[in-house]
């Protein structure tokens, strides 16, 4: 699915739910890999992909339309959660609400175990990766007790996380 697929799958909300201590390695994500060399970000103008969702965000924020997601994650963190949790700075900027919730505080939550997005409560795009966090596959489905079941899943995550920012304050 295209962002522009994706974009124009919702009109009001889409909300994701992100469980996985990796989404790929450094042999499957450059920017990762620049990461991993440099120990800081690259430079944006270096992340074509990551420039595109930015600006598929800011439009549809501008549009209107709300995205946000938690992450529930165990510390210590991965190396690929160390530089996911700075690239969810950037989306904070182009008006994403990122949350993180720690598994070590709520325990409850290691039942979130399915990665999925929820689109404007009604479809739900059930995500599956393979062991090393690389992108699988999509299922869509409008089926009503999958979508309970995201709903569910959803509010207690967003219930039990904090804003990304604070999540990165020093300790």
């Amino acid at each position: 699915m295209t962002n522009d697929e994706f974009f124009a799958s919702f009109t009001r909300s889409a909300w994701r739910l992100e469980t996985l201590p990796a989404y790929g390695t450094p042999e499957s994500d450059p920017s990762f890999a620049a990461y991993l060399t440099l120990g800081h970000l690259p430079p944006l103008e270096q992340r074509p992909a990551k420039q595109a969702w930015m600006a598929a965000v800011k439009e549809a924020v501008a549009a209107g339309k709300q995205l946000g997601r938690v992450h529930v994650l165990r510390r210590p963190l991965t190396p690929y959660l160390a530089y996911e949790l700075q690239t969810y700075v950037e989306n904070v900027e182009a008006g994403e609400d990122i949350r993180i919730a720690d598994l070590d505080q709520h325990p409850v939550l290691s039942a979130l175990d399915t990665d999925f997005w929820l689109l404007d409560d009604q479809l739900a795009l059930v995500m599956d990766y393979d062991p090393e966090g690389r992108f699988r596959s999509l299922t869509p489905t409008s089926n009503p007790s999958v979508l309970q079941r995201c709903r569910r899943r959803r509010d207690l995550a967003i219930a039990r996380s904090i804003p990304v920012q604070e999540f990165l304050l020093p300790a």
